[in-house]
């Protein structure tokens, strides 16, 4: 329908709160100022072995605070992959009451000369998918909260990790990338593939609240065959370098 984005919902997310207390079924903790989204559940291990954690009934999937921070910071997983699950997910952390997030997850290489363990801070994401269009009217991009990115930078940055700054491609149908689309974009200039940074960018961009991504490269497409490595250690490495530096940032309660 055109125009959908702009017509108000026949149901919110306020509304499922709602629901929620009504059936006893309401969060019973303090809803975390900041959130991390993971999709691995080798980064869910990773975290549960070194840091002290509760794990607090929330919505889909595993929903911990993280004790040292006071239960300022959560981590949410186990959610699903993909635009609607993971926006989904957000819109209902939202509603409960959590004011930023930041999104890690893996992604595959587009551009040759990027590696696996890379890691690249998203700058801007192609809306190659479905979820984005129900938020805000059509346009080739999406793009994350400038100031929490550059606050991501700078943690970065501060732990010495390496990283490069580039632009992602969103689809919702990874085994129909095909070898045309991966050319142009290569010509573009994109850096990645993934399934969520564009449909992210968007919900919370109507919804008001900062959001940003980063990636660790997983697989690579840049030579036109997929060659994944998903269990590299380097990948793994990846994953817990972006996971630590997004707790900095939130864990200094940035505004």
């Amino acid at each position: 329908m055109k125009g959908k984005h702009s017509r108000g919902a026949l149901f919110s997310p306020g509304d499922f709160m709602a629901y929620l207390r009504r059936t006893g079924r309401y969060p019973r903790f303090e809803p975390p100022q900041g959130m991390i989204l993971c999709y691995q559940a080798s980064l869910m291990e990773y975290i549960l072995k070194k840091h002290k954690t509760t794990r607090v009934n929330c919505f889909g999937g595993d929903t911990y605070l993280l004790d040292e921070t006071g239960g300022r910071v959560g981590v949410a997983g186990k959610f699903g992959i993909g635009a609607p699950a993971a926006v989904t997910n957000l819109e209902e952390l939202i509603a409960f009451g959590v004011k930023r997030f930041i999104s890690v997850g893996t992604a595959g290489a587009l551009r040759k000369g990027v590696n696996i363990g890379d890691i690249m801070v998203c700058d801007r994401a192609i809306r190659d998918e479905g979820t984005s269009y129900h938020y805000l009217k059509p346009s080739k991009y999406a793009y994350p909260s400038r100031e929490l990115t550059d606050a991501i930078r700078a943690a970065l940055k501060a732990g010495g990790v390496e990283f490069f700054s580039g632009t992602t491609w969103t689809i919702d149908a990874p085994y129909r990338e095909t070898v045309a689309e991966v050319k142009k974009y290569q010509r573009e200039g994109v850096a990645t593939v993934e399934m969520e940074a564009s449909a992210l960018f968007a919900a919370a961009r109507v919804r008001r609240v900062p959001i940003a991504t980063m990636f660790t490269i997983s697989d690579s497409l840049a030579d036109l065959k997929w060659a994944p490595q998903f269990h590299h250690r380097r990948t793994s490495s990846g994953l817990e370098a972006l996971y630590n530096a997004a707790l900095a940032v939130l864990r200094k309660g940035w505004r």
